[in-house]
């Protein structure tokens, strides 16, 4: 069984709900791609949308960067005006995403998030500085974004994103990354989201706000202007390299766990007669070298003697 196609069929990655008054809603309560259903997908069915507000209810601790990107493009183009809510965590990739909001709301306790993008190569020397380059460049993109919206300067947002900087909802709207805070609803109205407490922030340096240094807001009045947003290049590049960022995992269901264990004992036979072969070819190199002095003088110590007979 494909357990990632498993899982991938009960999660409910996003969700693109017609209303027939208001804005069109789009849900994104997860991670962004791995798992879930890929960028292309997400704009295929939001090309189908032609209502003239889409509001866009955002969670999520961020995954991969081109995902993350071609989503952000798929939302900045369209013809729509966007309205990003950040409901609880818009961390990582999930924050450039919320960029693409002509208006960018935090919710009273919700969170954002940015870093540098991270990556996994496995190669030789060329291939980790060819990685090496790519993220470089990916991360400057990504600050060029953010300071695009924000106001401020590339290289300022980088340093910020290589600190790990976490805002709280009234940090975010100092920064200039976002517009207001809203507050949360009164007792018995209903709110449609699970808090961060879903995923585990560990795989972060910070985990969480709370645990994160007060953000440094250089030249914060200038921050806060926030100019339009002019059209953008789009280069499709397909890298020679996958580019993902930090994903924090999220827990499983205990029906999957099980799945999980049941897919791992049907390896175990294969993986034991594996472990078997390599102790079998490495056996020699646990062996002592052979002495080869002994050798040479072994016959000096044997119990045989000679005899002679007198002529």
């Amino acid at each position: 069984m494909d357990l990632k196609a498993s899982i991938a069929q009960q999660r409910d990655w996003y969700r693109i709900t017609n209303n027939a008054s208001g804005p069109v809603v789009v849900d994104i309560f997860d991670e962004i791609g791995f798992w879930g259903v890929n960028a292309a997908a997400f704009q295929r069915e939001l090309a189908q949308v032609n209502a003239a507000d889409i509001t866009v209810n955002l969670s999520s601790p961020g995954g991969e960067i081109f995902e993350g990107i071609a989503i952000y493009n798929a939302l900045r183009t369209h013809p729509a005006n966007i309205t990003v809510r950040v409901s609880a965590l818009a961390a990582s990739i999930a924050s450039v995403i919320a960029q693409a909001g002509d208006k960018i709301v935090m919710l009273s306790g919700s969170q954002m998030m940015i870093h540098e993008g991270s990556g996994l190569c496995m190669g030789n020397a060329a291939d980790m500085a060819q990685m090496a380059e790519l993220l470089d460049r990916q991360s400057a993109n990504i600050a060029d974004i953010y300071a695009e919206r924000a106001g401020g300067s590339p290289d300022e947002w980088r340093e910020r994103m290589k600190a790990e900087t976490w805002f709280n909802a009234e940090e975010a709207v100092a920064s200039g990354l976002a517009d207001e805070v809203e507050a949360l609803p009164r007792k018995g109205e209903k709110v449609d989201e699970q808090v961060t407490a879903r995923w585990d922030l560990s795989v972060f340096k910070h985990a969480g706000r709370e645990q994160a240094p007060a953000p440094v807001l250089t030249n914060q009045a200038e921050l806060v202007e926030h100019p339009d947003p002019g059209e953008q290049d789009c280069e499709q590049a397909q890298p020679a390299l996958t580019v993902i960022d930090h994903t924090p995992l999220i827990p499983m269901s205990a029906e999957l766990l099980n799945e999980a264990a049941e897919a791992a004992e049907a390896l175990r036979p294969a993986a034991e007669q594996l472990l078997d072969s390599w102790t079998a070819l490495t056996a020699h190199l646990t062996q002592p070298a052979p002495d080869p002095w002994a050798g040479l003088v072994a016959h000096l110590t044997s119990s045989s003697a000679a005899t002679s007979t007198p002529a």
